[in-house]
């Protein structure tokens, strides 16, 4: 089954030798994204709540351009500087999975890259 790369400039370009999400077959797996502003290259200002939702947006993106949206999604995993930041990051992710949330990890982690306080992944069938 081929790999196709999946790339917009409505989220982050990689920092780093990957792809921001790739399609094999009817499985589309999204690149964690962190809080930077696609226009700017920077992290967002403003806390967790910020960052979290920079995140999601940058994965609402991708997976937009894979011909996804997030009722598509199967599995999250989120990544946490700080597990204390779990309820405000879990109301934020709430509102955009809607009623039907995917299935999710959760899980603390020393650092993230450029700082970010919190990264997040997705997996979708389309």
């Amino acid at each position: 089954m081929p790999k196709t790369i999946i790339s917009t400039t409505e989220a982050p370009a990689a920092i780093g030798p990957y792809s921001q999400a790739t399609r094999a077959g009817n499985l589309v797996f999204c690149s964690g994204q962190i809080p930077i502003d696609p226009k700017t290259g920077e992290l967002v200002a403003g806390g967790i709540e910020a960052q979290t939702k920079q995140a999601l947006a940058n994965l609402s993106e991708v997976l937009r351009a894979a011909g996804a949206s997030w009722a598509d999604v199967a599995r999250t995993t989120i990544w946490l500087v700080d597990l204390g930041d779990f309820a405000v990051v879990n109301r934020i992710y709430g509102e955009v999975v809607g009623a039907e949330p995917p299935a999710r990890v959760t899980i603390q982690v020393s650092a993230l890259p450029k700082g970010a306080a919190v990264e997040i992944d997705a997996i979708a069938h389309v």
